[in-house]
């Protein structure tokens, strides 16, 4: 009984490391993510995404309802 013990560790600690070692080589080969610009609205200085904002006058903006907002009150 003890042997079967013995070797039934024995084989999960083989297994956990033949595991491990794939998990290891797959997150190696993956390419890293594209890493984008972020970017801080004028109006209200939420933080966001480059190319989800609105651009105008060389600013960004989070929505069109902030920009058009921004640009009046600087009319």
């Amino acid at each position: 009984m003890g042997k079967l013990v013995f070797f039934t560790i024995i084989g999960l600690l083989i297994y956990w490391f033949v595991k491990s070692r794939q998990t290891n080589e797959t997150q190696e080969d993956m390419p890293p993510e594209a890493i984008e610009d972020m970017v801080c609205c004028s109006y209200c200085g939420v933080h966001l995404p480059k190319s989800e904002s609105v651009s105008a006058e060389e600013k960004f903006f989070c929505s069109d309802e902030h920009c058009h907002q921004f640009l009046d009150t600087t009319e």
